[in-house]
């Protein structure tokens, strides 16, 4: 465990959920919370979205279904092996997604061994070649899963899909996968099957296409502060702040080789001052040469190569004490940089950085909205 702290904002995560719920048609709103919450703790901000509104939870495998199960709405779960555990007592809530025939038999054997009738998420391939059912097999899947339900065996609650193109609903592809997902929810309707849920929008076209809303949305990058489609930024709030102390500071002459490959040196004498976060942390070395951090409400940019464990700031002519802390990222509030900020100069996506902060950082929730005051804790 490091000194460093990622500090999360969860009434940021509950405004967030209301935001998006109130700007939308759609009657739910599935909190994806995988990746541990993208990075923010998976069971805090679950519980911050179930505040704010959220219907329902969604996880990638059953196993991230366990921690978040228990919050009184329903979790979904959609990436899972074919010989995954479905009978498995401890998840046999857990709402499964079926993007294929096999995964729908797996299912179906499960549901006979156990005599739970298992509730399923059919998911169709909307042209991403990725998740999700080829539509050649789509008549296929609906077929058979309308006979696991007549057989009580299933019960078809959803049809999902993903959109590729979500960020530019002007790109054709976005449109070729619109209807194609409209297309599958019609044949699904003529074999029988009655879903009470369709989603289909994530972030993205939660904020840009109301037409791809349905009756859910599923979101999770825009949970904690994150708009992919860089349109509506100003309507979500970053939650997370991340803050490391300096363990060291020294005065250097200038000429003073910085890092591995004494690739940087000092163009002048002044401080450097070492923080203890790497690339093992979650700072992309990518970023060195051009990343800064905010140190007592000024901005001071690294100074060398990002380290597996460590950083070193260029303080210019300021002696900062060591124990002193500074903001590697933040909302933005106090000037500090932001995810936006470290995706560009990581050359990556802000999902990357904040999924990528380790479990050496140790994640600190906040109930109320931070107040960033540069380098205060």
């Amino acid at each position: 465990m490091t000194s460093a702290r990622l500090h999360v904002d969860l009434q940021a995560v509950t405004s967030n959920v209301r935001q998006l719920r109130s700007g939308s048609r759609a009657s739910g709103l599935i909190a994806v919370v995988k990746a541990n919450g993208f990075g923010h703790g998976a069971q805090a901000v679950a519980r911050a979205a179930v505040t704010g509104g959220a219907t329902a939870l969604g996880v990638t495998s059953l196993d991230e279904a366990v921690p978040v199960q228990h919050l009184g709405v329903p979790v979904v779960s959609w990436l899972n092996p074919v010989d995954a555990q479905f009978d498995e007592p401890a998840t046999a809530s857990v709402q499964v997604a079926v993007p294929s025939l096999d995964h729908l038999e797996a299912v179906v054997r499960a549901a006979t061994r156990t005599g739970v009738r298992r509730s399923v998420h059919l998911f169709i391939d909307t042209g991403m070649s990725r998740d999700g059912c080829d539509p050649a097999q789509w008549l296929h899947l609906c077929v058979r899963a309308r006979r696991a339900e007549r057989a009580g065996l299933v019960d078809v609650v959803g049809i999902m899909g993903h959109l590729g193109c979500a960020d530019d609903e002007s790109d054709p592809h976005h449109r070729f996968s619109v209807e194609r997902y409209a297309r599958a929810v019609r044949v699904a309707r003529g074999v029988g099957l009655t879903p009470r849920q369709r989603h289909l929008a994530a972030t993205a076209a939660a904020l840009r296409t109301p037409g791809a809303h349905h009756d859910t949305l599923r979101v999770g990058a825009g949970l904690v502060g994150i708009d992919p489609s860089r349109s509506a930024s100003a309507l979500l709030r970053p939650a997370a702040t991340l803050k490391a102390p300096f363990v060291q500071v020294r005065w250097v002459e200038a000429g003073r080789a910085v890092g591995y490959g004494h690739d940087h040196r000092t163009d002048r004498a002044g401080w450097l001052g070492l923080l203890p976060l790497g690339y093992a942390d979650g700072i992309p070395r990518n970023a060195s040469g051009r990343a800064s951090v905010l140190v007592r409400g000024r901005r001071r940019p690294l100074a060398g190569w990002v380290s597996m464990d460590q950083v070193v700031v260029d303080l210019g002519d300021d002696p900062v004490q060591v124990g002193e802390e500074a903001v590697v990222f933040g909302p933005g509030d106090g000037g500090e940089p932001t995810l936006v900020e470290w995706a560009r100069w990581g050359e990556t996506i802000e999902h990357e950085i904040i999924t990528g902060i380790s479990a050496r950082v140790e994640r600190v929730h906040h109930l109320a909205t931070l107040t960033n005051q540069g380098c205060a804790a």
